[in-house]
């Protein structure tokens, strides 16, 4: 029986922040990683997805290029070509982290591990016991269980994609659908995508999604509210899916669903260790990532709070601070986290939407907003605008939400984020010089033109 000071399962952004961290500290660490090392956002998540952006983006320069001036004509993406560029930038990652791993004397295991007990775990072939245990287990994507729900692909099942689809159907309306769209259409796909609800990205700023939403449509992606999908089939050449009110649509090359991600507990044994459940099989945590047992944390996709890599990243990092760094206060705070979609164009978003700053203070909330095209549309003739909308609250209108829609979004925020976290008012903005010309501009340039009345 191997005694070590900590175990963590699964080596995801989460399990690896705390380990490195861990062991940086004097703490003899074992990693267990049965997958490819890093996790979802490595190997089918933000790094391989960011990458397809680019690629995105690049089509659409090419086509803007040409209509202002520019000789060369656009083409297609040599998809095999750039999966080969975008596995090397991966495999880069993957022997960084080994090298860390050596450095700091980490034990990585590529096997599942077990619990056999509340400090024992077993991988079939050793069993190891230590005081402090971190399930870093990650989240899979979620297949429908409709007629049919095993037809298609998720999102994991994009990256195997080895061409470019012609006509692409999507089933969801979060993160993933909203981001695999904008990818597909802007490389050449016909992309239509079918939302259950009566809103994209269901939790952000609903005034920022309609607009993103009025984008995308602009754009040529075909979006439909409401349709409830009952059934998919597939006739040996192309997907149908058939939906509840009766209506069906056929002639799609790949049909893609993205209608949420399940926690990856299910053979982790957590019934022997005694570690609960909570709502939609996440594992429950506290403020400082403890399970209900002694011992025993979790941290990042498998607990179900703010499934961003930097949010696994530092919960693990503090997670290690306070256990093995002399730092009993250490923990992450979850409120004001930035998050970028990676839609075309991009959303960037942190604080409080509207409606959750209007529940909270009621007349108190005080909303600026500005749309406007910007530069880079003027002069290449495009239409699209960039949307930009402050939530205010209190006589000193300190700054509680900062959302965007627009090119730069991504490459806007995390300044903005910094002066948010900070506790930045209205007036603090007003007092920034601007940065001219940019699109980020507008956001320290409102006025009371901008403002809409109390309510």
């Amino acid at each position: 029986m191997d005694e070590r000071d900590l175990i963590v399962l699964g080596a995801g952004s989460g399990g690896i922040s705390v380990a490195i961290r861990a062991a940086r500290h004097g703490a003899r660490v074992t990693l267990l990683e049965p997958n490819a090392i890093g996790g979802t956002c490595v190997n089918v998540g933000c790094v391989p997805k960011k990458a397809m952006w680019i690629a995105a983006e690049l089509a659409e320069a090419q086509a803007v290029a040409r209509e202002v001036g520019f000789a060369s004509a656009p083409g297609p993406l040599d998809w095999i070509e750039y999966v080969r560029r975008r596995q090397a930038y991966i495999d880069d990652i993957h022997a960084s982290y080994r090298r860390r791993f050596t450095e700091f004397g980490i034990e990585l295991l590529g096997e599942y591990g077990r619990f056999v007990d509340a400090g024992t775990i077993t991988t079939g072939t050793r069993t190891l016991v230590a005081r402090h245990i971190v399930i870093a287990t990650g989240a899979k994507p979620r297949r429908s269980t409709m007629p049919g729900g095993d037809l298609g692909i998720v999102s994991d099942g994009f990256f195997d994609l080895r061409a470019l689809p012609r006509r692409v159907a999507i089933v969801g309306g979060g993160y993933i659908a909203v981001e695999l769209a904008g990818v597909l259409h802007a490389l050449g796909a016909e992309v239509s995508v079918f939302v259950r609800g009566d809103r994209l990205l269901a939790g952000f700023d609903a005034e920022t999604t309609e607009q993103l939403l009025m984008a995308m449509v602009a754009r040529g992606v075909h979006v439909a509210m409401g349709r409830e999908p009952a059934s998919a089939t597939h006739d040996g050449v192309s997907h149908a899916l058939q939906f509840a009110d009766g209506e069906a649509i056929d002639g799609f090359d790949t049909l893609i669903w993205a209608i949420g991600r399940d926690a990856n507990t299910q053979w982790l044994d957590l019934d022997r260790a005694g570690v609960r459940l909570g709502r939609g099989g996440y594992i429950e945590t506290d403020e400082w990532q403890n399970t209900n047992v002694e011992g025993i944390h979790a941290l990042g996709d498998v607990t179900g709070r703010l499934a961003l890599t930097p949010v696994a990243v530092a919960a693990g990092r503090r997670l290690a601070d306070r256990l093995f760094g002399h730092a009993p206060d250490a923990k992450l705070d979850y409120t004001n986290v930035p998050t970028v979609v990676f839609a075309h164009p991009p959303l960037a978003s942190v604080g409080l939407s509207e409606e959750a700053a209007r529940a909270l203070h009621g007349s108190d909330v005080a909303v600026y907003r500005v749309r406007f095209r910007p530069m880079f549309s003027a002069l290449t003739g495009g239409e699209e605008r960039t949307f930009m909308k402050l939530v205010c609250v209190g006589a000193d209108e300190r700054v509680v939400g900062v959302h965007i829609v627009g090119r730069s979004a991504d490459e806007m925020l995390q300044g903005f984020a910094v002066a948010l976290k900070a506790g930045a008012r209205k007036c603090d903005f007003d007092a920034t010089v601007a940065i001219h010309p940019t699109s980020s501009e507008e956001l320290v340039l409102m006025g009371e033109m901008n403002r809409t009345p109390v309510v």
